[in-house]
C-alpha cells in the first residue's frame, strides 16, 4: 500500500514532481522478548524496522555502441555482475537518430530530440547546448555536485559548462583509442566526491566503424573498457561509497556492419542495467527508453522531474507499480 501511494504521488500524468524518497515499506521483523508472558508463557513478539538504504549519487556509465548482446559475446564480466545483482533489461531503445550526441542528449536531457534540438554528431561549438532542463541543470541546480567524464568532446553540446563541476574529454577527434584516460579521470572524481558523474568510453564505437560490430577486435575492446569499469567500481568500494550509489549502466546506440544511425533493430536496441541500494533484482519487463535514464535519476536523487520530459522513472526496478503502456516516438 505505501509502495501504491508513492507510485501513485510521483506519477500522476507523469508530469508532476516525484516523491523525495523511494523506499520500499519497511520490513518488519519479529524479535522475541526476553520477558515471558505473564499470562500464557509464550512470549511477546516486538516489530523494529529495518531502514531503507540511503542513496547518495548516480554514476552514469555509457559504453559507445555497445549492442545488448556485445556483453555476454565480449564477457563484461563487472557488467554482468551488476546485472545479476540489479535489475536489467537487453530491450531498451534508443532515438533517432541513434547516433553518439543525439542520443546522448536524449538521455540526460530525458526528452526526445524534437525538444532539446541536438540532431548533429558533431562539436559544433557556434550550435550551442541542449535546450530545456537536463539532468546535469537539475542536480547541479540543488547544489549537488556533477561531473561528465567523456571520449568525445562533442558530448559537451548536452549541458551547458555551469552545470558540472567537471568535465573532461578524451577526444577531439573521434578517432583516440584509450583505455586508461576515462578510468583514471572516474576514480580522480571519486576521490573528490560527487552526487552525479556520467563516465563514457568511447572505444567499441571507434573499433566498430573501423573493423564492424560484433568484431573480435571490437569485443576485445569492450572487454577492455569492462575492466577500467571494474576499477572504477573498486575504487567506490574502497572509499565505502559502493553501497549508497546507484549504478546506471547504458549505451547511446548500437551498429551493424561497420556503421549506425538508422531505425534498424541493431541500431535501435540498447542495454539499460541499475544496480544499487532499494533495487529489486531481477529482468525487467517494462519498456524502456533512453529518456527514462535521465527521469530515473532524477527521482532516485528526490528530486522534481521539469514537466516537459519525455521519459519517466523505472519504477518496476524499485518494485514499485509498473506505468501504462506508453509509446515514445522519438
Amino acid at each position: 500500500m505505501i509502495s501504491l501511494l508513492i507510485f501513485l504521488q510521483s506519477c500522476g500524468s507523469f508530469a508532476s514532481p516525484p516523491p523525495p524518497t523511494i523506499a520500499p515499506p519497511p520490513t518488519a521483523t519479529l524479535t522475541p522478548s526476553s520477558t515471558p508472558s505473564p499470562v500464557s508463557g509464550t512470549v511477546s513478539p516486538t516489530i523494529t524496522f529495518t531502514p531503507a538504504p540511503p542513496i547518495s549519487r548516480v554514476l552514469i556509465v555509457t559504453f559507445d555502441g555497445l549492442r545488448p548482446d556485445a556483453i555476454a559475446a565480449a564477457k563484461m564480466t563487472n557488467v554482468l555482475a551488476l546485472m545479476q545483482s540489479g535489475a536489467y533489461t537487453l530491450n531498451a531503445q534508443t532515438i533517432m537518430p541513434s547516433s553518439t550526441l543525439p542520443s546522448h542528449a536524449s538521455m540526460l536531457t530525458g526528452m526526445c530530440p524534437a525538444k532539446h534540438i541536438v540532431r548533429w554528431n558533431d562539436y559544433v561549438p557556434e550550435n550551442g547546448f541542449a535546450r530545456g532542463t537536463d539532468i546535469f541543470d537539475l542536480v547541479h541546480g540543488a547544489g549537488l555536485q556533477t561531473a561528465m567524464v567523456v571520449g568525445k568532446e562533442k558530448l559537451r553540446h548536452v549541458t551547458e559548462p555551469v552545470s558540472t563541476d567537471f568535465f573532461a574529454f578524451i577526444d577531439e577527434t573521434d578517432k583516440i583509442d584509450d583505455f586508461t584516460t576515462i578510468e583514471r579521470l572516474a576514480i580522480g572524481q571519486i576521490k573528490i566526491g560527487f552526487n552525479l558523474m556520467l563516465v563514457h568510453f568511447p572505444n567499441g564505437d571507434l573499433v566498430g566503424h573501423d573493423e564492424g560490430w560484433m568484431s573480435p577486435r571490437q569485443l576485445k575492446a569492450y572487454a577492455r573498457d569492462d575492466k577500467s569499469f571494474g576499477l572504477i567500481l573498486q575504487s567506490l568500494k574502497d572509499r565505502g561509497m559502493y553501497d549508497d550509489t546507484i549504478i546506471i549502466v547504458t549505451a547511446d546506440h548500437g551498429g551493424h556492419d561497420s556503421s549506425h544511425g538508422t531505425d534498424a533493430p541493431e541500431d535501435m536496441t540498447i542495454p539499460w542495467v541499475i544496480s544499487g541500494p532499494r533495487v529489486y533484482p531481477g529482468q525487467l519487463t517494462t519498456q524502456i527508453h533512453t529518456v527514462d535514464t535521465a527521469a530515473t535519476t532524477a527521482f532516485v536523487l528526490g528530486l522534481p522531474l521539469p514537466p516537459e520530459w519525455d521519459g519517466v522513472p523505472v519504477f518496476e526496478a524499485f518494485g514499485l507499480p509498473v506505468p501504462p503502456f506508453r509509446v515514445i516516438a522519438c
